[in-house]
């Protein structure tokens, strides 16, 4: 598994080769939340992958021709078929390797997941277990993370100080072996969103 804190690939860059045998390649960048979302489906399924970073200030051309909207996560397996949108690189991901289930098998609780996760806002104060998809990690807490693990680099902690189960929420979270083998630490993400806002072509590597 390639470490995801290899430099990014940019503007003239030459396109990687075909994706090893027993492999599946991840497009993504260092500080995205989206692509986040499937770094942590991936290690959390024990999925073996390399992740190839783009630049997202100065996107290879090549780039392109993997998704024309030039946006990460995308995915690309052995048969060069690519998948983009990080939730459904995330629910590719839970089917095409089945071993480590993230989503129910029912399908009516898995309707009951998704619905969690487009509503997740409004149920806050109805939840009844540790993590939203019940007592155990699920995908849909994956999918929800990355956002709240920037909150402290954007100084908006006091966002949580009056919804106790979702304080409770991100404690357990931070205490996955998953999410804690790919956090960011505030001061990384911070250097990097000071140089994005500025437009940067040297952000996505920041701190490398």
């Amino acid at each position: 598994m390639s470490a995801g804190s290899a430099k990014s690939l940019d503007k003239g860059s030459a396109p990687p080769g075909p994706v090893p045998q027993g492999l599946i390649r991840v497009y993504s960048m260092r500080f995205c939340p989206f692509a986040q979302r499937t770094l942590l489906v991936l290690k959390a399924k024990g999925i073996r992958h390399e992740v190839i970073n783009i630049n997202l200030k100065n996107k290879p051309e090549w780039f392109f021709k993997k998704n024309p909207a030039g946006l990460v996560p995308v995915l690309e397996n052995t048969q060069g078929q690519l998948i983009c949108e990080s939730a459904i690189t995330c629910e590719y991901l839970d089917e095409a390797y089945p071993e480590k289930r993230l989503l129910p098998a029912d399908p009516y609780e898995k309707a009951c997941q998704k619905m969690v996760f487009e509503l997740f806002s409004k149920v806050l104060t109805n939840k009844k277990t540790t993590f939203f998809g019940g007592n155990s990690i699920s995908m849909i807490d994956y999918l929800i993370w990355p956002w709240f693990e920037r909150l402290e680099a954007l100084e908006l902690n006091e966002c949580i100080d009056h919804t106790p189960k979702l304080k409770l929420w991100v404690a357990a979270m931070r205490k996955d072996p998953t999410v804690s083998a790919l956090i960011t630490d505030g001061k990384t993400f911070q250097g990097f969103l000071n140089l994005y806002l500025q437009n940067s072509v040297e952000a996505c590597d920041y701190g490398l």
